[in-house]
């Protein structure tokens, strides 16, 4: 197992608000005790092609120069931006890891699946999993305008990019969110693009809302608060068999822990051994995968981080 963090991402926070740095900061050394032989990585910044790629350059220049609150939920932080670029980058880093056949997790923050191509909300400013995932298969931003005009350094750089991929460009990419609320920034920014299926497992209603239909290359799975632990569990590994007939070259997966019983934004039933068996569904799989934290405020978080990749990695 390779963990990629940054112990810098533990240096922003806002008084009462959940997505804290005690999350990071209380799991790494539970990891590193439970598991000396695992291996510490520390990630290198997503570059601005990678991020032009899943947002538009107004969006980045936004996350680079505001100093208000983007929404209730979204803070500033000084250096958020930098924090952000830290926890996109480790996702790009996990997936490729994954693809040279290492078990890779990234435990950064701020998490990233509700920031959509023009607006950071929900906790997250850059999508980390979209960025990945369309990375992974260097796609040509559909809004062109944001990265190819004639003689942009942009152009070139992402012109460049794209052609550093064009020997290991990969042909699908499948994305497994089991965080409890609906990845809507995800879905928004890879919907209809058929070399990606997206699939969401998450509690409705709830937060942002979203989520209650399937379309295209995407399959949302609504869950009722306060259902049954084996139901979502099924639908859960549904979801993934799903994915698998898809047959990806890469899973990039958006784990959240917050549909714990304990957690105290949404109201699920799962408890450490349900992470557990989602760990064991990843090893029985073949395709390369690899994990990037999003959600998950209980205090019990570090624990069920190690049941989910102790259970993944175990023999």
């Amino acid at each position: 197992m390779i963990i990629f963090h940054d112990a810098s991402c533990l240096e922003y926070s806002a008084p009462g608000h959940p997505e804290r740095p005690a999350r990071i900061a209380r799991s790494v050394p539970l990891l590193k005790e439970r598991h000396p032989d695992w291996e510490w990585r520390t990630p290198e910044p997503a570059s601005e092609a990678a991020l032009l790629r899943a947002h538009s350059r107004d969006h980045l220049e936004r996350i680079e120069n505001t100093t208000r609150d983007f929404d209730a939920d979204t803070p500033f932080y000084p250096k958020i931006c930098e924090h952000a670029l830290r926890s996109a980058g480790a996702a790009i880093e996990v997936a490729g890891a994954a693809l040279k056949g290492e078990r890779a997790f990234s435990l950064m923050r701020p998490p990233g699946h509700h920031a959509t191509r023009d607006r950071a909300m929900g906790f997250c400013y850059f999508n980390n999993i979209a960025i990945a995932a369309l990375d992974a298969i260097a796609v040509v931003p559909a809004h062109q305008d944001d990265v190819d005009q004639p003689g942009s350094s942009t152009s070139a750089k992402a012109t460049a990019d794209r052609s550093a991929h064009a020997t290991t460009k990969l042909q699908r990419v499948a994305i497994w969110d089991f965080d409890a609320h609906h990845g809507n920034g995800t879905e928004a920014i890879v919907a209809n693009n058929l070399q990606i299926a997206f699939a969401s497992i998450h509690q409705f209603p709830g937060y942002p809302g979203t989520g209650t239909k399937s379309f295209a290359n995407v399959t949302n799975y609504p869950l009722k608060p306060g259902t049954p632990r084996n139901h979502h569990v099924e639908v859960a590994k549904r979801a993934l068999e799903k994915l698998g007939a898809f047959e990806p070259d890469l899973l990039l997966v958006s784990a959240g822990f917050d549909a714990y019983a304990r957690d105290p934004l949404v109201q699920m039933t799962l408890e450490r051994e349900d992470f557990a068996t989602f760990g064991e569904f990843l090893r029985k799989i073949d395709t390369p995968t690899a994990v990037v934290l999003e959600g998950g405020y209980s205090e019990d978080l570090p624990e069920l981080i190690d049941a989910f990749l102790t259970a993944w990695t175990s023999k």
